[in-house]
């Protein structure tokens, strides 16, 4: 082979790789995004896209990133795995909130709860190990599952179910390349909450079939209507250390910007993450590290607080979605999403326009409308719509009343 074929063949190469060309854009942060950019530009949109609380980070969580940011000790290198006091109060905070005993070594910071998504599928998978994922899911565990080499297999349930999968579907779903379940509630997008007893079938069968599982509570103190939290690592002992717990500080003291995340399991598979981070961003920063120490050593006051907010612009928002002809949207009992069906509405004319997708019908509502909602494509099958309550009492009430006329003008 002379030089001229050599040059040829670097020339047919693909300029990205295919690993990372594969990986989708996340819809949400992309919806989020475009709403914001159009509202510079001065359009009044109203954005049910991103999962942020409208409110401040509590007061005592600044101090504390002030007062941290003052300490010289916090302007150089820290241990790659986390600050050791943030370690032990996230360790004692999982025992206090999910029942689940822990030691600081079994505990691994990570900038944001996507970093310690994709280093959990990365310590887990092999290429062709499989991952059963719930659907409706977050856009990003399907793409975190991808990067670690695993296959993602979707388990759909429907509103019919109240978006809750059964046993008997995890059951059909299960092959010999089948290693871990992934497990989120309550759940970002449907706001769907597991009853303890589902929660407990569910991890006695993963533990039964020799399963790991990595459950997402990241929103364990935003349920409503007197259902509680219930942490599988808890309520199905028999998993014994085949779990690991995803959590952070982003929703539940409105720090999405801060950037704080963290996983919880058995110390091999920590360390592991720990060595991969350690290459790839080694520590959190420091000041973020001690802001969020304040946050999950300190009261839960502010995110009572915030519930409070969050019940009304759920109710206010799912009762005013049903009074739409042709869309469905299920309670949520979690987080602060609505997911609401419009199959019914696809293959309709707004106005002469005839959308055949939740993606088309999303971007004909922020054309006309100029309200921003997130596709069902963006978290498995089409003909959904995510929206938000995680705003302002006075746009929720705009934006819905926007989608009323609007939806409600399908012929």
């Amino acid at each position: 082979m002379n030089a001229t074929t050599d040059d040829s063949l670097r020339a047919a190469l693909p300029r990205i790789s295919r690993r990372i060309d594969s990986i989708a854009e996340s819809a949400t942060l992309a919806v989020d995004a475009k709403a914001k950019a159009l509202k510079a530009a001065g359009r009044p949109v109203i954005g049910f896209g991103a999962g942020e609380p409208d409110f401040p980070t509590p007061d005592y969580i600044v101090e504390a990133a002030i007062a941290a940011a003052r300490q010289p000790r916090f302007h150089r290198y820290s241990p790659a795995g986390g600050l050791p006091e943030l370690k032990q109060a996230i360790a004692e905070k999982t025992l206090r909130d999910s029942g689940y005993a822990v030691d600081p070594a079994q505990v691994l910071v990570t900038n944001g709860g996507k970093q310690a998504v994709y280093e959990s599928f990365a310590g887990l998978l092999d290429p062709g190990d499989e991952v059963l994922v719930p659907t409706p899911f977050w856009t990003t565990y399907p793409e975190a599952i991808r990067l670690a080499g695993g296959v993602p297999v979707e388990v759909f349930a429907g509103p019919e179910q109240g978006y809750l999968v059964t046993v008997d579907q995890l059951e059909a779903a299960l092959t010999p390349r089948t290693k871990v379940l992934l497990f989120v509630s309550p759940s970002n997008p449907t706001g769907a909450v597991y009853g303890a007893d589902a929660v407990r079938e569910i991890g006695e069968w993963a533990a039964a079939r020799g399963l790991w599982v990595v459950t997402d509570e990241i929103y364990e103190h935003l349920t409503y209507d007197g259902l509680p939290f219930t942490s599988i690592a808890t309520a199905a002992p028999s998993l014994g250390d085949k779990v690991v717990i995803l959590n952070g500080v982003a929703k539940t003291y409105a720090m999405t910007g801060w950037r704080v995340g963290w996983m919880v399991g058995p110390t091999d598979l920590v360390k592991a993450a720990t060595n991969l981070q350690s290459h790839a961003t080694s520590n959190v920063s420091n000041v973020p590290q001690m802001a969020a120490l304040a946050a999950v050593s300190g009261p839960l006051t502010a995110v009572d607080e915030m519930k409070v907010a969050f019940d009304r612009r759920r109710r206010a928002m799912v009762s005013a979605l049903n009074e739409i002809e042709g869309v469905e949207c299920p309670t949520p009992h979690g987080a602060f999403y609505a997911y609401a069906d419009v199959r019914a509405l696809l293959g309709r004319s707004f106005d002469g326009v005839v959308p055949a997708t939740s993606a088309e019908l999303a971007a004909l509502i922020l054309e006309k409308v100029e309200v921003a909602v997130v596709p069902g494509e963006a978290f498995g099958p089409s003909g959904y719509l995510r929206l938000s309550y995680a705003l302002g009492d006075e746009d929720l009430a705009t934006g819905v009343a926007r989608l009323q006329e609007f939806l409600g003008s399908a012929r």
